[in-house]
């Protein structure tokens, strides 16, 4: 209180470029005698109980910057504050841009590509999170019609801005280029179809109905198949006879002969016989 009552009136004095710069230099200058000042010191490892430590500090300085906080009065946001507060922005925007040096432009690499999509999904993600919850409203005839409304006018303004084109002639390499499109969407086409629907089944509930339907065609097939036997039936359909096709018909029949007769039966009895005899002679 002392010091001030003794400090008499000043003039103020404008802030030049100049005294920017002497600021800056005394603080870069205050920064360097710092760091030069401080010793070397040993690093201690970060352990469980010191990183426990830190987060109840942090825990604890939140709860007593809480409890310091006194009670407010809200105010409603008025138009005029809006107002000041886009006026800010913009001014704030402006002053930025200003400050803003010339820079080196340098190349969009593949990993910057990747690190871009990547935090554009996050912010993605981040900002659905962050959504609240909303009242839906209905769609009155009066929204649908200005919303039809909107579209035309931005349909005749899209228009007006279309310049005027240069019809080109339909040449036979377009012609064919157009075909392989299309021949390629085709085989895109059919590939998703064979993935997606070839080989699954449909399922299909099985009704009274189904059934029923299902028992009529099978009578129906059933008395067509006896119709076309009755009507085939005591008829023959001529075949060509050839060398090939008289032996074989003749191997069948007599296999059917021995088969019938038993003369196999006969052989084997016979040949059994006949080792029996052999053994008999062997052993006298």
């Amino acid at each position: 209180v002392l010091y001030k009552e003794s400090v008499g009136t000043g003039t103020p004095t404008p802030v030049t470029p100049e005294m920017q710069r002497v600021k800056r230099n005394q603080e870069i200058c205050s920064s360097v005698l710092y760091k030069e000042n401080i010793g070397k010191a040993t690093p201690t490892p970060v352990t469980p109980e010191m990183e426990r430590v830190k987060r109840n500090q942090e825990i604890i300085s939140s709860v007593l910057y809480k409890e310091n906080v006194g009670k407010v009065t809200p105010t409603p946001i008025t138009p005029e504050m809006e107002r000041v507060k886009r006026n800010q922005e913009i001014i704030s925007s402006v002053l930025y841009k200003e400050n803003v040096g010339q820079a080196t432009p340098t190349p969009v690499t593949p990993e910057m590509e990747r690190v871009k999509r990547n935090q554009e999904q996050i912010s993605s993600v981040a900002y659905r999170e962050g959504l609240g919850k909303a009242t839906p409203s209905p769609v009155t005839p009066e929204m649908e019609r200005v919303k039809r409304n909107q579209e035309q006018i931005s349909s005749v303004l899209y228009k007006e801005h279309m310049a005027k084109g240069t019809p080109t002639p339909l040449t036979p390499e377009m012609e064919r280029a157009k075909r392989n499109q299309e021949n390629i969407s085709s085989v895109l086409y059919s590939d998703s179809f064979r993935k997606q629907v070839q080989g699954k089944a449909a399922y299909v509930l099985d009704t009274p109905e189904m059934r029923r339907v299902r028992e009529t065609q099978k009578h129906i097939s059933t008395v067509k198949y006896h119709e076309d036997f009755e009507k085939s039936k005591g008829s023959f359909t001529p075949v060509v006879t050839d060398p090939i096709t008289e032996r074989v018909k003749k191997n069948m029949q007599d296999f059917s002969d021995i088969s019938y007769r038993g003369i196999q039966r006969r052989v084997v009895e016979m040949e059994r016989k006949r080792v029996d005899q052999d053994q008999e002679n062997l052993t006298g």
